[in-house]
Parts: structure tokens; sequence; C-alpha cells
């Protein structure tokens, strides 16, 4: 069966998180996405560190299925090279600099009167109008901006997310935009233009923490683990000091735990406890409670508990432990992909679909492509090989 996006090209002059984790998605599907390289070094996520046999963790999660094209843009001779393969594109993707796309003959408005079918997408920091549309924006800057390095972390300690949520965001909001842009031009004729920012794509992540501030008075306090507007939601030790996270959803719940996993069913009386907001508002005395009690029991009986009486539990597991998580054993979730460095393991993407089985290719070395995407735009090879010598490509 083909693949989704089979026959559509994207040309992404792309470098970090955001544009290329929504290429990729692309590409799994099938889409041939050239990623647009500078020929010295390419895109710097290639150096963020060297852990997969000498290859980024970052580039290498970012970038299968891709073709790597070299092109020094601040050259005339790449800039028409870039002409004559936007014209054959369906798709341009990129994350310059505010201003940038202009100074290489991108302007979004030029190209779409030029090719009409064209859809663009612009992934920047703060999008292109405002007062923080110039300023430089990475996935940290983004998180305290949007107030969510406020609320995470400890009373103590203001975090950040562990994963670059506001990078992740863009990315998934220009793959859905892209997705639903090929949908309409298919029953239009018509490209369009996309225009995602990480501070707004994290900024609808903050919906939840933002009505709380507004409508209450006040921002949800940072609680480590535990839930700011749930309880218990948090992370309990049990006698035998395994750590059990627990998350009550309703009073039905609360009940049924009082009852089956604490066996003290008076508790249920508490007029303390009676509802999520007044669990809430007695937190400490509510968490010093169920501590004490699961610190009498061994884990074995605890887990036993919880599951009779239906309650959703967790243990913490390392990053290690995920690898081998018994829910991506079972299920097969593992692939092998190609690579500069050999083969390496991938997971498959989250969306599965009925006959579909995604692309998965190699990650690409720096440039790999960038010969065989030249001469199939009908440059010849002497011009070729004196852009390699003049370092055009």
């Amino acid at each position: 069966m083909a693949l989704p996006l089979e026959g559509i090209t994207v040309v992404s002059i792309e470098q970090a998180v955001a544009a290329p984790f929504a290429t990729r998605q692309l590409a799994d599907l099938g889409a041939r996405v050239i990623k647009i390289e500078r020929p010295h070094g390419g895109d710097f996520a290639r150096h963020y560190d060297q852990t997969v046999h000498g290859l980024s963790s970052y580039f290498v999660w970012l970038n299968r299925s891709k073709q790597s094209l070299t092109l020094d843009l601040k050259r005339p001779e790449a800039r028409a090279v870039l002409a004559r393969l936007v014209a054959r594109t369906d798709v341009l993707v990129h994350n310059l600099a505010p201003g940038a796309d202009d100074r290489l003959g991108l302007g979004l408005l030029e190209l779409r009167a030029l090719h009409p079918r064209l859809i663009t997408c612009a992934v920047s920091g703060y999008g292109t109008l405002g007062p923080y549309a110039k300023k430089k924006a990475y996935d940290m800057l983004i998180q305290a901006e949007v107030g969510l390095v406020s609320i995470t972390g400890t009373p103590e300690t203001p975090s950040r997310t562990g994963i670059s949520v506001a990078d992740i965001a863009a990315g998934m909001y220009a793959y859905s935009g892209v997705l639903t842009a090929l949908f309409t031009r298919a029953t239009t004729g018509l490209g369009t233009a996309i225009d995602v920012s990480l501070f707004d794509a994290l900024g609808e992540w903050m919906g939840a923490p933002a009505y709380f501030t507004a409508y209450g008075g006040n921002e949800p306090g940072r609680n480590g683990a535990a839930h700011a507007t749930i309880a218990p939601y948090e992370l309990f030790v049990s006698g035998d000091d395994s750590e059990i996270y627990l998350a009550i959803q309703n009073d039905r719940e609360w009940v049924r735990f009082c009852e089956v996993v604490l066996e003290r069913p008076e508790i249920t009386h508490d007029l303390r406890f009676a509802t999520n907001t007044t669990r809430v508002q007695h937190r400490p005395i509510l968490r010093a409670m169920i501590a004490e009690i699961f610190g009498t029991m061994p884990s074995a009986v605890l887990v036993d508990r919880l599951s009779a009486a239906g309650i959703a539990f967790a243990r913490r597991n390392p990053v290690a432990g995920f690898l081998d998580h018994p829910q991506i054993v079972e299920r097969d979730r593992w692939r092998t992909i190609g690579s500069p460095v050999g083969e390496l393991r991938a997971l498959l993407p989250p969306v599965q679909m009925d006959g579909v089985v995604p692309a998965m290719g190699a990650v690409p070395a720096l440039g790999e492509h960038t010969e065989p995407i030249l001469l199939e735009l009908g440059f010849e090879q002497k011009t070729i090989d004196e852009w390699k010598k003049e370092q055009v490509i």
C-alpha cells in the first residue's frame, strides 16, 4: 500500500528541533524531504552531542528518512539552485532567523505569486510581528517567557522540563498545519502560507494554568512530581522503599481508594477530603496521612490493592527502563534504520494507520544527496564539480 504522502516533495531549510521534528513526521509518511544544510557543519544539531556512535542523539531522532543537500545560500549560485528546486516543490518549510528569508529571496508573498500551489511554513520563535519578533528564541527561553518554568520544579527550584517541549509543540503544529494545507489544496488547487511560533505553540499548552491564574487569582504552585490542582496525584513510598506514583481523578475513585487501598472507609466522611478542592486545600495533611499508611505496607500489597480498586498508578522508570518497557517489547515497537555509522534502533511513529508501514529511512550524512539532486535538477557534472571546489556546496 502506498504511503499517504508519497509523491509529495518537501524542501526544508531547517536546523535544531522544531522544523526538523515537523518534517520528520512528513518523511515517515512517505513525503520526500530534502533538507538543506550549510556546507560547513550543516545543521548545528548534528553537533549537540556524539553519543550515538559519534552522531548526535538529537539529530538521529529528528532526521531519519530525509535527503541532505548542502548549499551556501549566501551565494547566488546556491540561491539559483534553490529557486529551481522550489519550482518542483509542494511544501517549503524553514526556521530561518527573522528577515533571513527575504534576504535569501524567499519572501513568502513573492514565492506564492510565482507558485500558487506552493505551501509555505515558517517556524519562528515569537512570530513575524510584535515587539519580540526579532528576538532570538530557544526552547528554554520560550518555557521561561510563557510561564512554564514558573510552575515547574519544586517550591525552591523553578525548572525547565526535561525535554524540548516548546520545540516539539511548534513542530507538531507545523506538521498538522502542513497536512491541513495539503488537504485544502487537494480541493481548491491553491497553496497557502503557514506561520507557527514556539511562543504561540507552547502558549496554547499553557491553557489550563492560564485559566487557573486568570480566574483564580493565583498561579499554580511548583509541586515537584505532584499535580498543582489535583490531590492525591503524586509520589508516595511503600514500606520497602518502592516509589508509587498515584493519580486520583474524581471523588468516586477517592472513596474506593480509602475503602480498598487504605482500608480506612471512615476517611471518606472527613470533610477536609470530601472533594478534590478540599483535598488540595489540605494537601499537606492528606499527604502525611497517606504516606504514613503506605509506609506500613510492602509494594506488592500496595500494587494488589491499587489494582483491585481500579486506581491509576505507576512506578518511576529510568530512561533505560523505558527502552525495554514491556509495552514496547510486547508490541514490537522497535525498528532498525540506517545511518552513516551503521544500523540504529528507532521507535515506530506514535500514529498507527491500518495498512501503512512508515518509511523510517536512513539518517543522512551531511551532503549525502547533493550531487544526485543537482543532477536531477539538470545541472551538469562540470558545474557541480566547480561548485564543490568553490564551496558553494
